[in-house]
């Protein structure tokens, strides 16, 4: 899954063809790890992305619109200002290594030329972007400032000359001999595993290497030290061809990305195989996805942690509940014993510590040994039991009316989590947030007048059949959507006793099958069970719906309604919001 040397090495051409001779338009950094290039060439604008966050640091052109902070970042200023309107001279990939460096020319103050370049050191989480000025090699800035207490062999901020990475010892894929080849793996000690052409060659992945070694294999019986004459004409070949060969896909099992690359990777031949005709819709395609995901992930962290705190509350108090309700359960024997005490009272007498009684409520007629206080009256006694009966009799009416309200608040916030999973930008995060904060799950210090963000709508989908489709993103946003927004005849679905998203379909007569079926699947998808299959949801008329007082949001009542099975899949539906 790596960006590796070789994958990298194809991305250069692409990179090339479009920015050459280009000047730099805009310059932003929507997020403190990444900056985008966007360049205008025939009336065409070209966003060129470039991250340097540790998990996944690439580089490729993208046609997303990502949102940027209101200021702009120290780093961003100064690209702004040494790099708008400077032309691109150059692009270069250093020794097939994930170094690339684009050469600048710019004009200073004074209208003289200037020449920078942008150093983007695509390692993992030592992953960096530096602009130098060419003269005298000076950092004007890097995206990630390092010192000397992290790294003693070079610094990296502003003002300090830019030292590159100490260079690999690996041989250079594209240009190597059999005599080095056999030297270096000799030396070295390498071994003949699957991490074999990693540690033999830069710009090779682990992922690649394995590929390479199953493909030797393949045609070959032994890999080892005594076949090293066959392993260099196979390497050779394979390296030497691999830019005609050019195999854009990725690779996914069950849905789940696996990996991509540009050769073709056939030991995952068995994979689900989706091919690009460009490099960078392939690196887009495959990690704009899991990067945002993570993104999101790391700013609802909080949110999640809250949530699942106040859920194991919960949890913790139907627990308690459940033990007080089972001691309450006892209540009857206290209330027959007083009973029989109070019919044979006449019979008692201060100073007896048991009383041997027949149960005239039984059928066979068998008597009960009833315990005494010996200080106290026959009354006194039998009063002690009916306080005991009414004592477990109050608790569990409390304890049940607890119960009650503990599982409808556990129901919400299992629907509240399930939202936070299922937000996909930082506004449905920030929604969510005011949510808890209005149910109280946030205490916050007011200071002043706070300025009211501005709330995202729902999503909007149109069905097959152009019917719309609305799907709600967080609690107060399904209050609104069905009790305000939704018409009486329109139609409402959700996924049967499972926290999830209120779907409304507009009603403009009959509903279509197809277009239930379609807001049924996106009910089940954004659901707590939206990876399971033969999900119910049931769906009725806003009409039927009705939210009792004193609910939290998003809690609602309905009768009438009828329920659909529904295997949830990511919709292809055309998305309007």
């Amino acid at each position: 899954m790596a960006l590796d040397g070789i994958f990298l090495s194809s991305l250069i051409k692409e990179i090339k063809d479009v920015i050459i001779d280009c000047r730099v338009d805009k310059v932003t950094q929507p997020e403190k790890d990444e900056i985008i290039l966007s360049f205008k060439k025939n009336r065409k604008v070209h966003k060129l992305l470039i991250s340097s966050g540790a998990n996944y640091p690439r580089i490729h052109f993208t046609d997303f619109n990502l949102e940027n902070p209101k200021q702009a970042p120290i780093f961003c200023m100064v690209l702004r200002k040494y790099l708008n309107t400077a032309t691109v001279l150059d692009v270069k990939q250093l020794n097939s290594d994930r170094l690339l460096v684009i050469d600048f020319k710019s004009s200073d103050e004074l209208g003289f030329d200037s020449m920078y370049s942008l150093v983007i050191e695509i390692m993992g989480r030592h992953s960096n972007i530096s602009l130098v000025r060419t003269r005298d090699n000076i950092i004007m800035d890097s995206i990630k400032h390092v010192g000397a207490d992290v790294n003693s062999f070079r610094v990296l901020y502003t003002g300090v000359e830019y030292i590159y990475p100490p260079a690999s010892t690996k041989l250079d894929a594209f240009n190597f001999e059999y005599d080095e080849f056999y030297k270096y793996i000799t030396t070295k000690d390498i071994q003949f595993t699957d991490k074999f052409f990693t540690g033999t060659f830069t710009g090779v992945s682990s992922n690649l290497s394995s590929e390479l070694v199953y493909r030797y294999l393949a045609k070959n019986t032994d890999f080892n030290l005594e076949n090293a004459k066959n392993i260099y004409n196979f390497a050779t070949d394979l390296f030497k061809n691999m830019h005609e060969n050019i195999f854009l896909a990725s690779y996914a099992k069950n849905g789940v990305l696996k990996d991509f690359h540009s050769f073709e990777l056939t030991s995952l031949k068995d994979n689900e195989i989706e091919k690009f005709d460009s490099p960078s819709k392939l690196i887009e395609t495959f990690y704009f996805r899991k990067d945002k995901h993570d993104r999101l992930n790391a700013k609802s962290s909080n949110l999640q942690k809250i949530v699942n705190t106040n859920i194991s509350r919960c949890d913790k108090k139907i627990r308690i509940l459940n033990a007080t309700l089972k001691d309450c359960s006892t209540k009857g024997t206290y209330k027959l014993q007083g009973e029989l005490l109070t019919a044979n009272i006449y019979s008692l007498k201060k100073g007896d510590k048991f009383a041997n009684l027949v149960n005239y409520y039984s059928d066979n007629g068998e008597c009960i040994k009833i315990k005494l206080d010996e200080h106290k009256t026959p009354s006194q006694n039998v009063q002690h039991y009916y306080k005991k009966y009414n004592k477990f009799k109050i608790g569990e009416e409390m304890a049940l009316i607890q119960m009650k309200l503990t599982e409808n608040e556990l129901k919400y916030l299992h629907s509240v989590f399930t939202n936070i999973l299922n937000v996909d930008n930082y506004s449905g995060i920030e929604d969510i947030k005011n949510e808890l904060v209005e149910t109280e799950y946030i205490k916050i210090k007011k200071h002043g007048k706070t300025k009211k963000v501005k709330p995202t709508k729902p999503r909007h989908f149109m069905s097959s059949d152009g019917i719309d489709i609305y799907v709600g993103r967080n609690n107060i946003q399904n209050d609104l959507l069905t009790l305000k927004f939704a018409n009486k005849n329109d139609m409402w679905l959700h996924t049967k006793d499972i926290p999830g998203s209120h779907v409304i379909i507009k009603n403009i007569g009959d509903i279509p099958e197809n277009t239930l079926l379609e807001a049924g699947n996106l009910s089940a998808f954004y659901s707590k069970s939206k990876n399971s299959s033969s999900v119910p949801v049931d769906y009725t008329q806003v009409r039927n719906v009705k939210k009792p007082s004193g609910a939290k949001p998003g809690m609602v009542i309905y009768t009438t309604n009828k329920t659909i099975y529904i295997t949830p899949v990511e919709s292809t539906l055309k998305r309007i919001e």
